[in-house]
């Protein structure tokens, strides 16, 4: 388990490596690959859960790879 000293020394060598001024670009960069993520893991899980559409309902895929 990770204490506070431990976090003390882990961000001062963040800020140390990365400047003071980079951090809050850093944050936001992070914050926006985050949300970008999740929604996009939203999305799979919806295509995922609808229902096909009438068209592939009537015409299902065939698997041809059998075939000489």
């Amino acid at each position: 388990m990770i204490g506070p000293t431990e976090l003390i020394i882990i961000l001062i060598i963040i800020i140390v490596v990365f400047g003071a001024t980079k951090l809050p670009q850093l944050g936001d960069a992070l914050g926006r690959s985050i949300r970008n993520f999740k929604s996009a893991m939203n999305e799979g899980q919806k295509t995922e859960s609808s229902e096909p559409t009438p068209e592939a309902k009537k015409n299902p895929p065939t698997d041809k790879s059998g075939e000489a």
